[in-house]
């Protein structure tokens, strides 16, 4: 075989590898946040803190606001994060707010892009939403967890 020809597939293994590795997968979940949200970073238990309502704040002055999708995305936060079945969710709500232990629960929003458009005009908004739908030419961040973003092996919300 020739060297072209060996230099050729090289590259051409080595952009699909590129793309395997870069481009979320088909059940990935991401965590997308307002542009003015001063972390690109969290750890799992971090993001936990945060829809468990034991966080309220990115900084003094900017509050966390969560957005969570009616869909699928939804589940897989219950399943993974909340590790709550839909009525222990409700309930652990209904008792957080009764005992004045947090301002507002999450919101529902019924798609994802929904979420992302709330997500650009609230600072300090956090949704979770399908990764596959989330839009480049918007200013979001998506937040790694653990150091991973959506579609790298051992990330998180699948």
């Amino acid at each position: 075989m020739g060297s072209w020809k060996i230099r050729f597939i090289a590259c051409l293994h080595v952009s699909v590898l590129a793309l395997a590795i870069a481009a979320p997968a088909a059940n990935d979940v991401a965590v997308v946040v307002n542009p003015e949200v001063p972390v690109d970073n969290i750890s799992f238990g971090e993001l936990r803190q945060l829809l468990l309502a034991e966080r309220v704040f990115w900084s003094s002055k900017l509050r966390v606001t969560i957005l969570i999708p009616a869909g699928r995305e939804r589940l897989v936060v219950l399943n993974t994060v909340y590790q709550m079945t839909e009525a222990q969710f409700r309930q652990f709500w209904i008792s957080k707010l009764f005992r004045a232990q947090a301002v507002a629960g999450p919101k529902i929003v019924d798609t994802d892009e929904m979420a992302i458009e709330l997500v650009t005009a609230i600072p300090g908004a956090l949704a979770v939403v399908d990764a596959a739908h989330v839009p480049s030419h918007l200013n979001l961040k998506v937040l790694r967890i653990n150091g991973r973003r959506p579609g790298e092996r051992g990330y998180p919300l699948r």
